[in-house]
């Protein structure tokens, strides 16, 4: 190895360390308990989460988008908000200080925390047998249980924030502290508590 690539390896990693999200909040030390989707959660420093799709095309590329940019993406879909993508950003920004001034934690590690009590392990799939269609509990795949995790994350602060004096800021940071207290209250917490409850029922 040369001295050269020897000098830029060291720079880059110099650089990261320094890299925080919205200026504020560091990246070191975040930690991911639940092993299955330590390979999902894409926790790659960024100072500003926007990729500008280039992961699109390509099969399972989502898992290289920073968590926080997916969360997002997962505001910007249906209804009022979407392809908003500033509007989106501007809404994470707010209420990841909200969170901090209401837990003291890093926001990134409170968020890491409900997606994983947030993600369902188990769901149910529809089987056809003999013209009879019935339903088979099966283990939820770590993709699909991040990807449930968020959209359940984003739903809840949508309907909290509906026809509601308290702002859809507000209304995330609330949604994001419950679902990592694992809190019944959350939204995310009781859609993933039902969806195991069904597949429980269906083995």
């Amino acid at each position: 190895m040369s001295a050269e690539s020897t000098t830029q390896e060291k720079y880059v990693t110099l650089r990261d360390r320094n890299i925080k999200l919205f200026g504020k909040w560091d990246w070191e030390g975040i930690e991911i308990k639940d092993p299955g989707l330590r390979d999902y959660i894409c926790l790659k420093p960024v100072y500003l989460p926007h990729s500008g799709g280039r992961h699109a095309k390509r099969r399972f590329g989502k898992a290289d988008v920073n968590i926080v940019e997916r969360l997002i993406n997962k505001l910007m879909r249906g209804g009022r908000n979407t392809g908003k993508k500033h509007l989106a950003y501007n809404i994470v920004k707010k209420a990841f200080d909200i969170i901090y001034l209401r837990t003291g934690k890093n926001p990134i590690q409170v968020l890491v925390d409900a997606i994983q009590n947030a993600a369902p392990r188990e769901e149910t799939t529809r089987i056809a047998y003999g013209g009879i269609v019935y339903h088979v509990a099966v283990d939820v795949a770590p993709q699909r249980r991040v990807d449930l995790a968020l959209r359940f994350i984003a739903e809840g602060a949508k309907m909290a924030a509906f026809s509601n004096p308290k702002s859809i800021e507000e209304c995330l940071a609330d949604e994001i502290i419950l679902a990592a207290n694992n809190d019944p209250k959350s939204y995310a917490i009781r859609q993933k508590d039902e969806i195991e409850r069904i597949a429980a029922a269906s083995r």
